[in-house]
């Protein structure tokens, strides 16, 4: 389990602990402020217009990603308040995975700065591409049309007929046959690889 890790490899631990919080944190906010701007409240009602994590990802999520380095968030929105809603669901819906891209690019951009300096301590140039890798795995990960990652609610507002699979089992079967899968946590990581380093070489 990822909780090992922790023994073994501490800073990597931690690092990815903090990458990840940061990251879906920001990611919730990305849909609540996208959410507002189409004129549904419901983030700011709900008091998840804020960094804390706690509320955004909960305490389950926060311990499993201690536990198995799996964790989650979620963003109260009401589409009906959408002023347009088939573009509102769309943009509200990308605007979580686009963060976790902008995130990457981000750190992409700061490690191609700094990677001919010797960085010591926690924000090293490893820290660095760890955020990258890790940011660019999430934008890949949540584009996928399976309820109920955001994919999904983007791909079910350009094709309707997908919609009823959101009120079946698709979504967990397909989330338990992605982890089932061997070697497609690996895969999103190695495309995440070569987005880093196709950057790193512009």
């Amino acid at each position: 389990m990822f909780i090992q890790t922790l023994i073994t490899e501490p800073i990597y631990f931690f690092r990815i602990v903090v990458i990840v919080i940061f990251s879906i944190t920001l990611h919730e906010l990305a849909h609540g402020w996208a959410a507002m701007s189409q004129g549904d409240n419901t983030p700011q009602q709900t008091g998840h217009l804020t960094l804390n994590p706690v509320v955004h990802m909960g305490k389950e999520s926060l311990i499993f990603l201690c536990l198995m380095g799996i964790a989650w968030g979620q963003m109260p929105v009401n589409p009906s308040k959408f002023r347009s809603g088939k573009l509102g669901n769309i943009l509200v819906s990308a605007a979580g995975p686009l963060s976790n891209l902008a995130l990457g690019t981000l750190f992409i951009l700061v490690l191609k700065l700094l990677s001919n300096l010797s960085l010591l301590g926690l924000f090293s140039v490893e820290f660095l591409y760890l955020a990258a890798r890790i940011n660019l795995a999430l934008f890949l990960f949540n584009l996928l049309p399976i309820p109920p990652l955001d994919g999904f609610h983007i791909f079910s507002e350009i094709f309707p007929q997908l919609k009823p699979l959101q009120y079946t089992q698709f979504g967990l079967f397909g989330m338990m046959l992605l982890f089932i899968i061997p070697g497609f946590g690996r895969g999103i990581s190695s495309i995440a690889d070569l987005l880093i380093r196709s950057g790193l070489s512009m």
